[in-house]
């Protein structure tokens, strides 16, 4: 997939995620993830995130691409939720891009670590 596919399914992506933050939370799994607030979404990233280190340490390839897939869905649910998009995390990675990841670490103070 190109580079402007991938852009163009995350934006895709996003503008669907956008429009559900205004549907009735019982018209789709992401309005009423919404509904539920912050928390919940938190959760969700969460528990995605444990599956997909699972998955890794099956070291089931399908497995990891679906639980990889389930963890950048529910973190563009929690960028939309708070009034970012993918575009913003495309630009950071793009700034990142040929910058050591050393001298990354310490021009942002270490307070990431």
């Amino acid at each position: 997939m190109s580079n402007a596919s991938t852009q163009h399914v995350l934006q895709q992506l996003a503008d669907v995620l956008e429009a559900r933050k205004g549907a009735e939370p019982d018209s789709s799994y992401v309005a009423g993830l919404y509904s539920k607030g912050l928390d919940a979404i938190l959760k969700k990233v969460g528990e995605e995130a444990t599956e997909t280190v699972m998955a890794a340490k099956d070291g089931d390839a399908d497995k990891i691409v679906y639980e990889v897939a389930d963890l950048w869905f529910h973190t563009l649910v929690l960028l939309a939720q708070q009034g970012l998009n993918p575009q913003q995390v495309l630009d950071e990675l793009s700034r990142r891009f040929g910058l050591s990841g050393l001298d990354e670490k310490v021009a942002r103070g270490n307070k990431n670590e």
